[in-house]
């Protein structure tokens, strides 16, 4: 008897590892999230709407972790500055950069002097791929933070995390793409692109980007990145 191809793709479900935190590791969640929110909450009352990603947005932290916050709509640099310098929170370091040709430019700035705590904004608008990118890791607003919320996410070593009471369980992605845009409620494009992104960097270190300046907290950011904020015309000429 013939038979039809299914219509829609059967999603492979990956086995999942449970994990239960430690005291310890409750203990330095609450810390990070606790440097996060204050952080946030300057920058909610200077009007941004930053997200908390990565790690401490899923919540399996560990020793090496950090504190991640973007601002996903574009900002003035003198701006951003002066709602830092208002409320005294001290710039250790920016670095402009744009990680491909085609890429979005940003600025990150540092507030440690370890660069475990840091911000970035875009000078350009995020195309909706790079805002994907933010929902693959993990990503919670100052309002689901304050709530205590975690939110399912992947490591940098490809490892889906899903958040439980007493911890969260852990799944490989590879091989399970489409279950995991799913979750996350992104496409499958960006997932795969993740992979290969993440895979080359395992595989051969982290590769170099198409445009990275580190500055001194006094420098202005716009005396380097005037004249090259324009992308390259991706079109091919006829």
């Amino acid at each position: 008897m013939y038979h039809k191809n299914p219509k829609h793709k059967v999603l492979k479900t990956p086995e999942f590892k449970e994990v239960v935190y430690d005291e310890h590791r409750w203990l330095l969640l609450r810390k990070l999230r606790g440097i996060a929110a204050d952080l946030m909450k300057v920058l909610v009352q200077c009007s941004y709407l930053p997200i908390l990603h990565g790690s401490v947005a899923r919540g399996d932290v560990d020793r090496e972790s950090d504190v991640d916050i973007a601002i996903l709509h574009t900002t003035s640099p003198a701006i951003f500055e002066a709602c830092l310098d208002r409320w005294g929170l001290k710039v250790y370091r920016k670095i402009v950069l744009r990680a491909t040709p085609t890429s979005t430019m940003r600025v990150i700035y540092e507030l440690s002097s370890s660069g475990d705590i840091a911000v970035s904004i875009p000078l350009e608008k995020l195309n909706p791929r790079e805002t994907e990118f933010y929902k693959f890791g993990g990503g919670i607003s100052y309002e689901e933070l304050v709530k205590d919320i975690r939110v399912p996410g992947v490591t940098k070593s490809l490892i889906l995390v899903v958040p439980t009471e007493g911890g969260h369980r852990a799944a490989p992605v590879v091989g399970y793409e489409h279950y995991v845009a799913k979750l996350l409620g992104i496409s499958v494009d960006t997932v795969t692109e993740r992979i290969r992104i993440l895979s080359r960097r395992d595989d051969v270190g982290r590769t170099g980007l198409f445009f990275k300046v580190v500055l001194d907290p006094s420098e202005p950011v716009e005396n380097v990145v005037q004249g090259k904020l324009k992308r390259p015309d991706r079109r091919r000429e006829a």
